[in-house]
């Protein structure tokens, strides 16, 4: 498996994805982005990159905050994630840019694009959703779901695949349903998975804070990447 940095573009702002991928095959194949949480693109989204490219992807870990900027405290993720929460057309940008830095890739089968986002990267992952673009799947693990309120929704051609905990105190039951509500009047063919006495944050393992609402969880990790892997191959592999 091979591994390198792309740079690419958002205007003026730098950005650093991390492609993943196997090296010895020539053939264009399928693409899985992968959106960060909050703390930027870290370890963790990298592993999820080079998980996809070990199932037969291309895995690409995008960078929304610039230059693979990283926040450490609870404050420095705060003050990252705060203006692509507030200005949803800044985010619907970033996260286009990264969307079309892949389809330029010469060993992407642009017609086959999918993305995968945990927490903030959920919200990003659904915003290209809703930016309209041709991309054939979708999944959110413990992600926000909110709609932008000042940004008009083109009409969605993805499926859409939400993974999230019933206790998740970021996104609780009134806000999946609304977001249900959104996908159905969209006409969307979406899914969501809900796990029982499950938190945000349940996929990564250091995730440890009850207070906060994060907790990770192992079961519900395993059956949301389960879940994932048979998405992957419906909208990916067998069109």
């Amino acid at each position: 498996m091979a591994t390198k940095t792309i740079i690419y573009q958002d205007k003026d702002t730098s950005l650093e994805g991390y492609l993943a991928y196997d090296d010895t095959l020539n053939n264009k194949r399928p693409a899985v982005l992968v959106a960060h949480d909050w703390s930027g693109r870290n370890a963790f989204a990298c592993e999820k990159a080079d998980q996809l490219a070990q199932l037969g992807y291309i895995g690409f870990a995008l960078d929304m905050y610039g230059n693979a900027k990283l926040g450490h405290t609870n404050e420095e993720k705060s003050a990252l994630i705060q203006p692509f929460v507030q200005d949803r057309a800044l985010l619907r940008q970033r996260i286009t840019a990264a969307f079309t830095a892949v389809k330029e890739l010469p060993i992407v089968d642009e017609s086959h694009i999918a993305i995968i986002g945990f927490c903030f990267g959920g919200l990003c992952a659904l915003d290209l959703a809703r930016s309209g673009a041709m991309v054939q799947g979708v999944v959110s693990f413990h992600g926000l779901l909110h709609a932008p309120s000042q940004l008009k929704t083109e009409p969605i051609k993805s499926k859409i695949l939400v993974l999230h905990g019933y206790d998740d105190p970021m996104v609780p039951p009134e806000q999946v349903n609304t977001f249900a509500a959104e996908m159905t009047t969209a006409e969307v063919d979406w899914q969501i998975h809900m796990y029982g006495n499950t938190m945000h944050g349940f996929t990564n393992p250091m995730a440890n804070d009850k207070n906060f609402g994060a907790v990770y969880d192992a079961t519900a990790e395993k059956r949301s990447w389960q879940a994932m892997k048979n998405f992957l191959v419906e909208v990916l592999l067998c069109q």
